[in-house]
């Protein structure tokens, strides 16, 4: 994680443990800021439920859970960052070809070992991009051979979770009614 001077942001609001984007900084600080602090509000917005409410699909006729989400982005991180962006040799998470929707449907394994593979990844996608020379560096894409820059992933992975912290914002109100964060 990129630290920031403590003069260049202040939290939302008392209790808040987001790192809030700095308004001023390089490129690559505000997109790894606003990636990291997505990564928080999903996290955030996920605390304070049971096991039971976060693999519950609560809002019909949708089989989204909160669980799925925290399996898909663990499994984004990995595909993206380290299979597609460095070309690691690595397996997939929670998919096949024979059954692509595991992240969603099997809910097998609880959810702290979810969150503890996605918090994994996440670390393991800040050392890939904490190592790369620039945003400009490139990885291939393994679906049609097309490269694209850190930066354009950046861009994509904010865009992947901040429509997921919708999907987790109405999924919460169903399941407790929470709002917010």
């Amino acid at each position: 994680m990129v630290e920031i001077p403590e003069e260049n942001y202040s939290p939302l609001w008392p209790g808040d443990a987001r790192t809030p984007v700095p308004r001023t900084a390089s490129e690559r600080v505000i997109l790894t800021g606003f990636l990291d602090y997505f990564r928080a509000t999903f996290e955030q917005k996920c605390a304070g439920l049971a096991d039971h409410q976060l693999s519950e699909a609560s809002v019909p006729p949708s089989t989204m859970t909160l669980h799925g989400l925290v399996r898909h982005l663990g499994g984004v991180e990995r595909w993206w960052f380290q299979i597609q962006f460095v070309g690691a040799d690595v397996p997939m998470l929670y998919y096949s070809d024979d059954d692509p929707g595991q992240d969603f449907d099997s809910l097998d394994g609880d959810v702290d070992e979810a969150f503890a593979v996605w918090r994994h990844e996440c670390e393991r996608s800040r050392q890939i991009v904490a190592a790369a020379g620039s945003l400009d560096d490139t990885g291939t894409t393994l679906r049609d051979g097309e490269p694209f820059s850190l930066r354009w992933l950046l861009v994509d992975l904010i865009g992947e979770y901040a429509r997921h912290c919708g999907h987790v914002d109405l999924l919460r109100e169903r399941l407790d009614g929470g709002t917010g964060a």
